[in-house]
């Protein structure tokens, strides 16, 4: 019996390249990395959208080339931001505001400036002392402790809409050291009444609101264009305003009062300093007449400039941050 080897056919290599492996196992990982980080992500914002704003937050103040830290001046804890090369600008929120308000202007100042942002006593991370005043005069005497705190010299000092009549009133009573003074769209000046006015002198506060109709309701006045936030992110910012109630309440009736609402009205005249009134064209709050009346009052100004910009209500550090941190430039570098 012979035995009969068979010899088959040289077999094909089916092998996939290692190349191809490692790529498809790259893209199996990246995959599944994606669909965990999209189930983190959602659960945060539908159970934890604070912490997609706080993140959002820090990305801006990291963008901006800032830094926090905290002193206590006074009676208050001071929470700030700090950052950037050049000479000193000191930028303050307004009312219900905070800090961050400034964050997209200031990305484009800290190569040039730099800069020092509170949170103006009461408000954002900054302490409250329970029952005290928070009226503009009040304040002014708290931003003074802050600067001696500091131990800051001359600065261009600005501020927006509550905080530009805070700035306004220590600028008046601290010439030395406020090299130069800019207003925003500022509180504290004679206009032209608008509905705001109507509403606010019959004890209507439209920064008190509870669910996201409020919400829509307050924006609407401060922006042009109605924000488009995520619903789950304005829960957040309702649950603050929930929070504050009081004490927005409580410091929105102290504004009411002439001698607030007239703040820097009443001490024009003694601004020795160059003085800057920024606004928008069409402000609902601030009725763009008060900048009439600021140019017309500063009598003993060094130097008065005055610009408007359209396409903005009553934020345009947040509405239109190029042309507000251009204008803000020139005027640094002019004075």
């Amino acid at each position: 019996m012979t035995h009969q080897e068979t010899i088959m056919p040289p077999s094909t290599n089916t092998t996939t390249p290692l190349w191809k492996r490692m790529l498809l196992r790259r893209l199996k990982f990246l995959g599944w990395l994606a669909a965990l980080l999209a189930i983190v992500l959602g659960g945060s914002y539908l159970f934890a959208p604070q912490w997609l704003l706080r993140a959002n937050v820090t990305r801006e103040v990291m963008a901006a080339h800032l830094e926090q830290h905290s002193v206590q001046a006074g009676d208050t804890h001071w929470v700030y931001y700090e950052g950037g090369q050049g000479p000193t600008i000191v930028l303050l929120h307004g009312f219900a505001a905070d800090k961050n308000v400034w964050l997209k202007t200031a990305k484009l100042l800290t190569p040039h400036f730099h800069l020092i942002i509170p949170d103006l006593p009461g408000w954002g991370d900054s302490s409250r002392v329970p029952g005290a005043s928070y009226n503009i005069d009040a304040q002014a005497g708290r931003l003074d402790a802050f600067v001696q705190t500091l131990r800051l010299q001359r600065f261009l000092l600005v501020g927006h809409s509550v905080g530009g009549a805070i700035a306004g009133v220590y600028a008046s009573e601290h010439p030395e050291h406020v090299a130069a003074l800019a207003l925003l769209d500022s509180f504290g000046l004679k206009g032209r009444q608008n509905a705001f006015d109507s509403d606010a002198l019959a004890g209507k506060n439209p920064f008190v609101y509870d669910d996201r109709a409020g919400f829509e309701r307050a924006t609407s006045l401060a922006f042009e264009k109605p924000l488009d936030l995520p619903g789950r992110f304005v829960d957040v910012l309702v649950k603050r305003n929930q929070r504050d109630h009081a004490f927005i309440e409580r410091t929105f009736d102290e504004l009411r009062e002439p001698g607030q609402y007239l703040s820097v009205q009443n001490r024009l005249g003694q601004l020795s300093m160059p003085v800057l009134g920024l606004w928008c064209h069409d402000d609902r709050i601030v009725d763009i007449s008060a900048l009439d009346s600021l140019r017309n009052g500063l009598t003993g100004a060094s130097a008065i400039s005055t610009s408007t910009i359209n396409g903005c209500s009553h934020m345009p550090m947040l509405e239109k941050p190029e042309q507000t941190a251009q204008i803000l430039t020139g005027f640094a570098l002019s004075h």
